[in-house]
């Protein structure tokens, strides 16, 4: 205890190795902190607590003296890094891109999704309130920083300028291109009946559909927007950074997105310019 107590008071030292050891500490609880954010919601969290259980069974066999099973047990933490490299893969890629993602260096080097404009965005807020009403299933995917280019690769090109009709009439039930999710990129509908990534979320409920399940899942892998038409109930639900919320009606709809999309692309205004008494302008700092 007296030795875990002078570790303590030499860290915060006010020397080179002092700040040192502050700096690896912090570092390390950030890592922890990204690590914690990645599996939760997710079936990390259920893998995660079948290591500690393996564990605990370990310790427990050694202290009961099961050696048989302890030996089988102990010969398996031989597979255990391979193990959890496979399990964890998808997290791990989610976790390499985000520290990827740092300093926003990867928004500079790769190519930006386009902006979408209101007009675009009225003319989705039509069409989703129209399938609403009319208890019509629908999965629109919208861009924002990212371009999603392995969902639309997946997909049938269209490459169409947004409208209303457009999006009604490719989630009607007699059309061959209903099943699956629109990509929409800027101002065009980039492809039609995508197939998405599935949620694992051990928060979704069990009767949750698969277009819930595949809207969410997305959102949870790449920077976009999923709007879901439930076709039983006629609600609407937004997805976006992982989470899926029921919306009241398109009015909510419209200033989610207002927020999301329109808001956050745009530019700040530049400040007017003012002349003073001498006619010339004054450029404000």
């Amino acid at each position: 205890m007296d030795d875990v107590i002078r570790r303590i008071r030499d860290l915060f030292q006010p020397t080179f190795e002092g700040a040192r050891n502050v700096i690896d500490v912090l570092l390390v609880a950030f890592v922890l902190y990204r690590f914690l954010l990645i599996v939760r919601s997710t079936r990390a969290w259920r893998i995660l607590l079948g290591i500690v259980v393996f564990v605990l069974l370990l310790v427990l066999t050694e202290a009961a003296e099961l050696r048989t099973l302890h030996y089988v047990l102990d010969k398996a933490t031989l597979l255990g890094p391979v193990a959890l490299v496979i399990l964890f893969l998808p997290e791990l890629r989610r976790a390499l891109e985000g520290f990827g993602n740092l300093g926003g260096l990867s928004e500079t080097i790769q190519t930006r999704a386009e902006s979408v404009g209101a007009a675009a965005v009225e003319e989705i807020i039509a069409a989703v309130s129209e399938m609403a009403g009319q208890q019509t299933g629908a999965l629109i995917v919208i861009e924002r920083l990212e371009r999603l280019d392995q969902i639309s690769a997946n997909g049938v090109p269209l490459h169409a300028d947004i409208s209303a009709a457009l999006l009604g009439s490719l989630f009607y039930e007699g059309n061959p291109l209903h099943d699956g999710a629109v990509l929409v990129r800027g101002n065009k509908i980039l492809a039609a009946a995508c197939r998405l990534p599935l949620s694992e979320s051990a928060y979704m409920v069990k009767h949750a559909h698969m277009r819930h399940r595949a809207g969410l899942g997305v959102t949870e892998q790449y920077d976009c927007i999923a709007i879901i038409v439930s076709e039983e109930r006629g609600t609407i639900s937004y997805g976006i950074a992982g989470s899926l919320t029921k919306l009241a009606d398109f009015n909510e709809l419209r200033e989610r997105l207002r927020v999301d999309l329109l808001e956050r692309e745009q530019p700040p205004e530049p400040k007017p310019r003012r002349r003073n008494k001498n006619g010339k302008e004054n450029i404000p700092a």
